[in-house]
């Protein structure tokens, strides 16, 4: 073997495998965190606003009197005492009478969705999702060998005829969708809200079609604007997968997420994750569990949603001040996003190399489509700079934008835009969907 290169391998992966590609988010990191970048990119909760020295001390004590077991295996579906604390977070939200031996502790909102996938998606099997969507999913699906069918959205969310449709065209052509994945509460990528007439009218549908429905909820405690509207699984107990995490409302870094599953298969997903790591971090379940006995945790959540709010405004008011005429944006009422649209025939993918000249990162709406496009849109970040931070980012975002604009300008619609130095053929340019 020596001498072997990575490229070598190729022919041994297997071939779920050779299809996978780098996140549009993954490719920015690098980049994106460099203390000169202001970066519009990440999505990560703004942990300083923690009581860390309390935190700290809390994580001392969990490992001092309670290390014996804290840092020991645990087992497979998580321990009951943070088991019995989920329900009661979810019982904030309307989701009540849910019982403990319906959860299972997961690695994160992401290995909730990988142990979903694994149960119910083989090989070319369809899965609805939102478009766009979240780029974790997308990546686990693509991991499935699974093939993701969009469906439109606009300002209220998930269009309910644009549903009927994908799920009549999966029966017509012998392919249903084995299910529905959304984000119905400050959508992750694009910040909408499902309207309240309309969860009530997709869970109908999809019961209709016999349509299983995951729904994803890390955002749904970070509400600027009143109560969010309660879940899909608060108004249906059949059928619907609920999935929700820590990483928004305590800390990522912690990795603990969970899913409330209908009864009949809460066995096989235990299995199915006891194969996949054999146990969730005994560790950071005792960590989440004394954070939500010991401390005033519905008190740091509101504190979470005024920083958010502020920060939220400030990005919406530098949009509205800074940016060129023909760009769009949505307008979140909760969650962490800002979904853009730019002016007709610019690219957001190709653009990337002026704004990291500018010292400005945000993520290209393509990362968010299984089928490459959204090359018109981009995803806006507020929870973690500063609100002049973020209006900085902005100033420097219209700038490139207003230079992709002259350049076409010049040297017209064949010229390309994505760096300063080089023209060529532009991309074909492909309409997101109206969120505006």
């Amino acid at each position: 073997m020596t001498g072997t290169t990575q490229d070598d391998y190729t022919d041994r992966y297997a071939r779920r495998v050779r299809g996978m590609t780098t996140s549009e988010i993954r490719a920015l990191f690098a980049v994106a965190s460099r203390p000169e970048v202001v970066s519009l990119a990440g999505g990560s909760p703004y942990i300083a606003a923690l009581p860390l020295d309390a935190v700290g001390e809390m994580l001392n004590k969990l490992g001092s009197e309670q290390g014996a077991t804290s840092l020991q295996y645990g087992i497979g579906q998580g321990t009951i005492e943070l088991r019995e604390q989920i329900c009661e977070v979810m019982s904030l939200s309307g989701i009540t009478g849910a019982s403990p031996d319906d959860v299972v502790v997961t690695v994160g909102g992401q290995q909730a969705l990988d142990l979903l996938a694994r149960l119910f998606l083989d090989p070319g099997d369809v899965v609805l999702a939102e478009g766009p969507t979240y780029v974790g999913a997308l990546g686990v699906f693509q991991a499935a060998q699974a093939q993701v069918r969009h469906v439109a959205m606009d300002a209220d969310g998930l269009i309910p005829a644009a549903l009927e449709e994908a799920i009549a065209e999966g029966v017509a052509s012998g392919r249903p969708a084995k299910f529905l994945y959304t984000i119905p509460t400050f959508q992750n990528p694009a910040g909408v809200t499902l309207s309240e007439a309309r969860r009530e009218e997709i869970l109908d549908i999809c019961e209709r079609a016999g349509l299983l429905v995951i729904e994803d909820d890390p955002y749904g405690m970070l509400s600027f604007e009143g109560d969010a509207p309660r879940p899909l699984r608060a108004r249906r107990r059949e059928g619907v997968f609920y999935c929700s995490t820590f990483s928004k409302t305590f800390a990522p870094g912690l990795r603990v997420g969970w899913i409330l599953a209908p009864h009949a298969v809460r066995d096989k997903l235990v299995m199915m994750s006891e194969a996949n790591v054999l146990c969730p971090s005994a560790f950071a379940q005792g960590a989440v569990t004394q954070y939500l006995t010991t401390m005033p945790w519905r008190e740091q959540i509101k504190v979470y949603r005024e920083i958010y709010r502020e920060r939220r405004d400030a990005l919406l008011s530098a949009l509205e001040d800074l940016m060129p005429a023909g760009t769009s944006w949505t307008r979140p009422t909760g969650g962490l996003f800002i979904w853009a649209t730019l002016p007709d025939g610019l690219d957001s993918k190709a653009m990337v190399p002026r704004a990291i000249a500018a010292r400005v990162a945000y993520v290209p709406g393509t990362g968010f489509y299984a089928d490459g496009t959204g090359r018109n849109n981009m995803r806006l970040n507020y929870s973690f700079s500063t609100p002049e931070r973020l209006r900085e980012g902005v100033r420097r975002l219209s700038g490139v934008i207003e230079q992709e604009l002259a350049t076409r300008a010049v040297f017209g619609a064949s010229a390309t835009i994505s760096s300063p130095r080089r023209r060529g053929p532009a991309a074909a340019d492909t309409p997101g969907p109206d969120l505006a």
